[in-house]
Formats: structure tokens, C-alpha cells, sequence
């Protein structure tokens, strides 16, 4: 009875000890993976910021500096839809059609909310500022601003968000700390950033 105790005993050691070698090996697999599942989601959004901006932009000739901006210009903007009416002959530009008066070109006004993002799927522009995998409590930090290029005034904006908050619940945590060690080592962004105030760009650093 002893024997067969003591290997029940050392039968459980044995299991537990492989549980915690096969846990320790897919760590860091499981850190990946969050990583990567949740980025692709907020990056999305972030594309989804990308164009109202830029469609701000063009119409305001300068970016939005706040989420509240953004949601007031998504609901009640207008923008403008050139119509053409007419066929352009092959043989012939578009321009060349134009002046020939073959086709004519009318500019409306449509409400942006009727055609801006309508091909994203659940869009929520209440929804906008929110940084996905933080349950409503983290906002997207936004700014706005310009450079000096050539003597002139460009308009620029950033919008950032941190790993330590859209990954602050998996359980790897100490993964992520050296991870974000590893980042601030190297001297690059904590997390996903879009645009930015120091360059004329509207590129994401993923």
C-alpha cells in the first residue's frame, strides 16, 4: 500500500513537472498570439481614424485635434460628390470630353455619415476614442499640430495607444514587462501609434 502511495505520489510530480515545461514553452507562443490578435483589431480602428482625418483635412485644411471634433464632423458633415453625366468616347479624355462638352461634371453635398466607412462592418463612430481589449476605460490619446516644410505650415496629428493597457489582462505578464523594457531600450513607441507631429505622415509604426 506504502509503494503504491509513493508512486501515486511521484506519478502527480511527474504530471505537474510536464504541465509546468509545457506551459513555460507555450508562454511565450500564448504572448505572441494575443499580441498579434489584439494589434490587428486596433489596428483596424486606428485605419478607421486614418480616414476621417484625412477627410477633416480636406475639408478643414488642417486635422482634428480631438475624438469629440471627429464624431461631431462624422454626424453632421458634408461633404462633396462630383457627378459625372455623360459617356467619355474612347478616343477622347476625360478632360478632352469636358471641354467638348460631350460630358459635365456637378458637385453635391452628401452627409458624410452616408458615405464615409459604410464598408466597415459594425462601425461605431460613438464608439471611435475607446482602445479595444480595455472594457470602455482607456481612450486613444489624439493631437494635432503643424511643421515647418519649405516655409510653410503642414498640418500633422498623432494618435497613440500602450501594450501595458490593451494587453494589461493576459496572463503573461511578465513577458510584456520585458517586452516593453526591450522597447524603451531600443528607444521606440510603447505600443501602436498612428501619424505623426514631428513628420508629415500618416503612416502607423506597425
Amino acid at each position: 500500500m506504502k509503494k503504491l502511495l509513493i508512486q501515486l505520489g511521484l506519478l502527480i510530480i511527474v504530471v505537474f513537472l510536464s504541465y509546468k515545461v509545457y506551459d513555460s514553452i507555450m508562454e511565450p507562443v500564448r504572448y505572441e498570439k494575443a499580441t498579434i490578435d489584439r494589434e490587428k483589431v486596433i489596428i483596424e480602428k486606428l485605419n478607421n481614424i486614418k480616414v476621417l482625418e484625412i477627410e477633416y483635412k480636406k475639408i478643414n485644411s488642417k486635422y482634428a485635434c480631438s475624438f469629440d471634433t471627429l464624431v461631431d464632423f462624422y454626424n453632421l458633415g458634408m461633404m462633396p460628390l462630383v457627378l459625372k453625366n455623360g459617356t467619355v468616347p474612347d478616343t477622347l479624355t476625360e478632360e478632352q470630353a469636358l471641354e467638348a462638352g460631350i460630358i459635365t461634371r456637378d458637385t453635391t453635398l452628401i452627409a458624410i455619415k452616408d458615405t464615409l466607412l459604410k464598408d466597415v462592418a459594425n462601425f461605431d463612430i460613438a464608439t471611435i476614442d475607446l482602445v479595444p481589449f480595455t472594457h470602455g476605460k482607456v481612450k486613444f490619446e489624439i493631437e494635432s499640430s503643424t511643421v515647418d516644410r519649405a516655409n510653410f505650415k503642414v498640418p500633422v496629428f498623432e494618435v497613440r495607444c500602450y501594450k501595458k493597457d490593451y494587453l494589461a489582462e493576459i496572463k503573461e505578464q511578465d513577458l510584456l514587462q520585458n517586452d516593453l523594457s526591450i522597447m524603451n531600450e531600443d528607444g521606440k513607441f510603447p505600443g501602436l501609434k498612428l501619424g505623426s507631429l514631428t513628420e508629415p505622415s500618416t503612416d502607423g509604426n506597425w
